[in-house]
């Protein structure tokens, strides 16, 4: 691993109330950028070709993690090289838009004993389906949580001061965010997911990028909500590149968190969620926008919607947590007709290919 890289980690994509909301397209479709597609079944070496390439990485290097599996990796960005390799199959199934002009697929297939396959095609197909079911059903759980957290955040909006905050979140900006030259530009990333550890964030990715982070303390996200899309629009206004990390279980309505690593600076709501504790941060308690009394007339409903919430997500990680199973179970079919020399020799070229190494 070289000393001088520096290693981000993100989710692309995680289940939703809607299921799987990714970002994967959106990616690829960066001007510049040249993707590789990875296709492959499970259980074939692409977590591990990932994984092996983003070692090799240097400067500043994104790991993209599996929302199913968070040891996994789904893809990895390497910034410096203005390349990324991405895992194109289901649930964030990729194809070429302009094949080899752009996009460069990865192929796996062929590393596959097609005899073998077949031969458990049965077992295999009932695999895939059960973990498909699990998905489904911790989805159906994930988006009850969701409609009570959803509720919570109305219930909040309704006693908040919106133009006050706006005023607030334009003050901030004017202090932090100078202009730049040119158009701003925005990457979309998850910082947390559910995943079938629990809630998992990477607080990691927040200290390698700012050592200035403002923290926006707000247990039902409506004020932070706010805060968090004019601070959106001002940076994208003054030319700055910001990374907009949504909230997992309201991915085109809420933004958790603000990234700009230009200015060193980060702005996070925390909640019981996912709480954000660093050193030396700026604490800002979104319930000073909102009207006291009209809070404590709602606190018992929004109590009982948080305790039933935070039930319905143990749930949806339980679920999350058979269906990775499942899908460990169909790994072994394909790890047991896969040629993993070939799958190495593939890496290698790839890794030529994608200006990590020097071709011998």
């Amino acid at each position: 691993m070289e000393c001088n890289t520096r290693y981000l980690d993100f989710f692309l994509g995680a289940l939703s109330p809607a299921g799987f909301h990714g970002y994967f397209a959106q990616l690829t479709a960066q001007p510049g950028l040249t993707p590789f597609l990875i296709k492959a079944g499970p259980g074939c070496g692409k977590s591990t070709m990932m994984k092996k390439l983003a070692a090799l990485g240097s400067g500043t290097v994104e790991r993209i993690h599996c929302s199913s599996d968070p040891a996994s990796l789904d893809g990895a960005v390497f910034w410096e090289q203005n390349t990324a390799i991405l895992d194109a199959t289901a649930p964030h199934t990729l194809e070429p838009a302009c094949p080899v002009a752009v996009e460069q697929v990865v192929s796996l297939y062929h590393t596959l004993d097609r005899a073998r396959m077949q031969a458990n095609a049965g077992e295999v197909r009932a695999l895939f389906g059960r973990c498909a079911c699990l998905q489904g059903r911790a989805a159906r759980y994930l988006a009850a949580a969701g409609a009570l957290l959803l509720e919570n955040r109305r219930l909040a909006a309704g006693v908040a001061d919106e133009g006050k905050a706006r005023r607030y979140a334009a003050r901030l900006a004017e202090r932090r965010m100078p202009r730049q030259e040119g158009p701003g530009r925005e990457s979309v990333r998850l910082l947390s997911a559910v995943t079938p550890d629990g809630i998992l964030a990477y607080r990691n990715t927040v200290e390698a990028l700012a050592d200035d982070v403002i923290v926006l303390r707000d247990e039902y996200g409506a004020v932070s909500r706010v805060i968090l899309e004019e601070l959106r629009r001002q940076a994208l206004e003054r030319g700055l590149f910001v990374i907009t990390c949504r909230c997992p279980l309201a991915p085109e309505d809420k933004i958790d968190h603000l990234l700009l690593p230009e200015l060193g600076l980060a702005v996070l709501t925390s909640n019981s969620w996912h709480p954000m504790e660093f050193c030396g941060q700026h604490n800002m308690r979104c319930s000073r926008f909102a009207d006291p009394e009209g809070l404590r007339a709602r606190r018992q409903r929004m109590r009982f919607n948080q305790k039933a919430a935070a039930e319905l997500l143990a749930q949806t990680s339980a679920l999350q947590r058979e269906a990775r199973c499942a899908h460990n179970e169909l790994e072994t079919y394909y790890k047991s007709a896969a040629d993993f020399a070939r799958v190495d020799a593939v890496m290698a070229e790839t890794a030529c290919s994608m200006g990590l190494v020097t071709k011998p």
